[in-house]
């Protein structure tokens, strides 16, 4: 064990590069009166020897400043003697900076993380494992796809803390005028649907650009296939088995019956733009995307409506990708129980259903679903997570997603390649670069 002084933690913080530190100071229960009436006249005093303060680094956007320090004050309430201080960092950069703190032991004592970098934060070292915290943490009910996301060989190291995935959003006017009375349930019906919404002249039925390989993994995993698999620690890509290869061919399917670009991904030209400029039936993206929308046409206001992707049989939605974020603890953190504490309490029922209320994210636990109820693209998101999956757990997947070969494969096929040939060529590259060393 080691230990930090308050003037250590001051000079941490001074260096988060473009961080925000929101300061809330422990009740210790002797004090606590006083303690509040100083606070609001300005005049603090210094902390008591016995405060102890837990250092918590969140990403922006997570929570709303409200909704951060109501738990805060929360856990202070429950923790007499606790003090947090909660550091919100932007997400670029941010994989240097945990990397680093979990290396030298001068960083917080809880972090969030996005669900794809647990494995790159695992193999640096560093990582605190919580495998024996499941139960007690309720992980029998965690959504697949962000549980998952928080192992690395069979053991836990992130704890979910919220979700978001992608789901269809569409244009109920069109839908109507062209006959479709009710979302698709399967992969067919849905392939049948967007060619009727393709039909007129100015009407696209789908958009969807080539990259989006986000929804390509989707499909792979209907099929039955991975994009890379494990074995005696070596990876390897599985773009070119029978299965991808499946989930491939429906891309293209779905992706010829509308248009969008088969060299560029979802932000170039932004997808959100081009739906609401043109005469668009549907769009893959997680339901906030609709503000983005309505924000740029107004009068698409009360048209737009959401289903999940479908899957290949009703009543199970497509599989799709678990975006959100996990919670870990470092392993030199010399307040792991207060770190223990305040994780269990965010992945709460009391705080998961909060959160989702008041952000309209999935919450951790299938059993919370409800907790979405009257928000219809919520409702969607959370139906789908149930069949969500995660990336491979290689600790230089992120690597791979700087100059990613699913992105040439998919428009390599889009464009006439033959998809074998092109999938043994992006398979070949995704094991280069998950088994490469050093660099």
């Amino acid at each position: 064990m080691f230990h930090r002084t308050r003037e250590r933690r001051r000079e941490r913080r001074l260096g988060t590069g473009g961080a925000r530190t929101v300061r809330r100071f422990g009740r210790p229960a002797a004090a606590a009166v006083v303690s509040t009436l100083l606070a609001a006249c300005g005049a603090f005093p210094d902390q008591s020897d016995d405060t102890r303060t837990l250092d918590v680094w969140l990403m922006k956007g997570s929570l709303t400043d409200d909704l951060m320090e109501s738990a805060v004050r929360d856990f202070e309430f429950r923790n007499p003697g606790v003090r947090v201080d909660v550091t919100v960092h932007e997400w670029p950069g941010i994989a240097g900076k945990v990397t680093e703190a979990l290396r030298t032991g001068d960083g917080p004592d809880l972090i969030e993380v996005g669900n794809t970098q647990v494995a790159q934060y695992v193999d640096a070292g560093g990582v605190k494992n919580l495998t024996l915290k499941v139960v007690d943490l309720g992980g029998d009910d965690w959504i697949p796809g962000l549980a998952e996301s928080g192992q690395v060989d069979g053991y836990q190291y992130g704890v979910p803390f919220y979700a978001a995935n992608r789901v269809v959003i569409y244009r109920k006017d069109l839908f109507a005028r062209a006959g479709i009375t009710s979302p698709p349930e399967t992969r067919e019906e849905w392939l049948a649907a967007t060619e009727t919404l393709n039909s007129p002249s100015n009407q696209q039925g789908i958009y969807l650009p080539g990259q989006n390989w986000y929804v390509l993994a989707g499909f792979v995993w209907d099929e039955g296939g991975r994009l890379a698999e494990e074995r005696s620690g070596r990876w390897s890509g599985a773009l070119d088995t029978p299965e991808a290869l499946r989930g491939m061919e429906f891309y293209r399917k779905l992706q010829a019956l509308g248009r969008g670009p088969a060299d560029s991904d979802e932000a170039d030209p932004d997808q959100q733009k081009v739906f609401a400029r043109e005469r668009i039936a549907q769009l893959i993206a997680v339901p906030g995307a609709a503000q983005l929308i309505t924000d740029e046409n107004p009068r698409l206001t009360g048209k737009l409506g959401y289903f999940p992707i479908p899957g290949k049989r009703a009543g199970k939605p497509g599989s799709v990708f678990t975006g959100g974020s996990v919670l870990i603890i470092p392993e030199k953190s010399d307040r792991q129980d207060e770190a223990y504490g305040f994780l269990k309490l965010l992945t709460g029922e009391k705080w998961q259903r909060r959160i989702a209320e008041t952000m309209s994210f999935v919450p951790n636990k299938t059993t919370l679903a409800d907790a979405l109820q009257g928000d219809a693209g919520a409702e969607a998101m959370a139906e789908a997570a149930a069949n969500g999956r995660a990336t491979p757990s290689s600790p230089r997947w992120g690597e791979l997603e700087a100059d990613n070969p699913v992105k040439e494969y998919q428009t390599a096929v889009l464009t006439g390649a033959d998809p074998r040939e092109a999938s043994r060529k992006a398979s070949d590259e995704i094991t280069r670069v998950l088994n490469a060393t050093g660099g």
